[in-house]
């Protein structure tokens, strides 16, 4: 009797196995769509065997474990891809809407509009008496005073646009900074009681990944299974279940945003920003502070340079009135912010008779001026004296089209770096359907025959009872 006891419970204890893989089945499968999910088996472990004299009788078999199918080492690098992936598309992205500013092909330039200047300068040495001429003077000059400040306004919008962006990827920050270690803690309640925390491990996995997107980090894991993250080299995000906040906020020095860590509620926030070098948040402050400041700093200093030179000829020539020359610009105080603030001379704006065509009082129809001008076209004025203001302007557009044709290319190489180790990491963690419904009619094969033993087993006892009635 014993011995069909035993049977009737190995035929349980099957029963429950099959019980046990078919709902994990139904998990993997319900998870199929599940970003980060790992697929999950149960492990089954042989039973204590009971010893009879030299016979040893198999007592069936347990469900030891729920395991995920995952590689760790894969997993860290799709995070490290996943941060160069982040600094690619943010990079690019902004390059994209820079190159816009540039574009000369689609739209009039700043540099047709230099060269509408200089060929008003050569229509009045044509025609210096005209008014109508001298008019045209006036208004390609305003012209031009708006194109730089539209130029310098839109790249300026550039760095706002960045600004905000990284307002926002701070805050994201900080929410899955808060979820990873609230899961430490879970995973640690969970994995102290002798069970893997499959779940809660491949949720904190997504989330490193879509972190190291945002911005660099650095993590390990201990011992209980709490992992550490680092954001640049000194900002502890989390900390066992500890998390601390990055804030985003401009600062007064340059009036833009700047990143800072407080690593406890009453200590002095310190400025990160210079750590931060990848992810979304590393690409827009390379571009924010390298490649447009770069730029402005190149258009202030030809908006300088050009001024001053218009201006040096412009004073020492005699307008429509016998009187010697004005400022046909109002010059800046220095280089920096010279594009932004650059305007056509009050005086000259109202009165264009007041232009400087002739290099002497009194001589209607003199030109030297206004040739000297519209020669300043050609002259190398700029780069120490090794470029023209064509020469110059077009080296920029040319090094911002290659910069961004550059990070495109990057951005699309990067992709198919992270798309290959994504496949890779599906042929390893991924939920095959195929595979789940084979699985599952094998369970199903293993749950009908432990059903079948239970009956048997049934039988056997309803035989060994009837046997006293016989």
């Amino acid at each position: 009797m014993s011995k069909i006891s035993a049977m009737m419970d190995v035929g349980k204890r099957s029963l429950m196995n099959s019980q046990t893989a078919l709902q994990t089945v139904g998990h993997n499968i319900a998870n199929k769509s599940t970003e980060g999910f790992s697929r999950q088996r149960v492990e089954l472990m042989t039973n204590q065997p009971v010893g009879e004299g030299n016979v040893r009788i198999g007592m069936g078999a347990r469900a030891g474990v729920v395991t995920r199918t995952n590689n760790p080492w894969l997993e860290k690098q799709i995070q490290r891809e996943g941060t160069n992936m982040g600094f690619a598309d943010s990079r690019a992205d902004a390059l994209g809407r820079v190159e816009q500013i540039y574009n000369e092909q689609t739209d009039k330039g700043l540099n047709q509009y230099m060269n509408g200047f200089f060929n008003a300068f050569r229509e009045l040495s044509n025609n210096p008496e005209s008014l109508a001429t001298r008019t045209l003077v006036r208004e390609a000059g305003e012209s031009l005073t708006k194109e730089f400040g539209r130029v310098v306004k839109q790249l300026h919008d550039v760095q706002d646009d960045l600004d905000g962006q990284m307002l926002t990827l701070t805050e994201e920050v900080n929410q899955m900074t808060k979820e990873i270690a609230t899961l430490n803690e879970k995973i640690q309640v969970v994995e102290n009681q002798g069970a893997p925390a499959n779940d809660e491990r491949d949720r904190r996995d997504l989330l490193l990944k879509k972190l190291g997107e945002k911005i660099d980090i650095t993590w390990a894991e201990g011992s209980e299974g709490h992992i550490s993250v680092t954001a640049g080299r000194t900002a502890i995000l989390v900390s066992g279940s500890t998390q601390n906040d990055l804030k985003a906020a401009r600062t007064n020095e340059r009036d833009r945003v700047e990143i800072f860590f407080q690593a406890t509620k009453n200590g002095t926030p310190v400025n990160i920003t210079d750590q931060i070098n990848n992810g979304r948040i590393g690409g827009a402050l390379e571009v924010r502070d390298q490649i447009v400041e770069g730029l402005l700093g190149s258009i202030d200093d030809m908006a300088y340079t050009f001024a001053k030179e218009v201006n040096t000829a412009h004073i020492e020539g005699f307008d429509r009135y016998g009187k010697q020359g004005v400022l046909f610009f109002e010059m800046p105080q220095d280089a920096k912010g010279a594009a932004e603030t650059l305007k056509v001379n009050r005086t000259v704006y109202n009165d264009v008779g007041r232009i400087a065509a002739g290099a002497r009082p009194n001589a209607p129809g003199d030109n030297t001026v206004a040739n000297v001008i519209s020669s300043l076209q050609n002259r190398q004025l700029m780069n120490d004296g090794s470029a023209t203001f064509d020469d110059f302007y077009n080296t920029q557009v040319g090094q911002i089209g290659t910069v961004t044709q550059r990070a495109v290319k990057t951005q699309e190489s990067q992709k198919n770096v992270l798309n290959q180790l994504q496949n890779i990491r599906e042929s390893i963690s991924g939920v095959s359907l195929d595979e789940e419904t084979t699985k599952m009619i094998e369970f199903q094969k293993a749950y009908d025959a432990s059903a079948r033993l239970i009956r048997t087993a049934d039988e056997m006892f309803d035989t060994v009872l009837n046997l006293k009635r016989l």
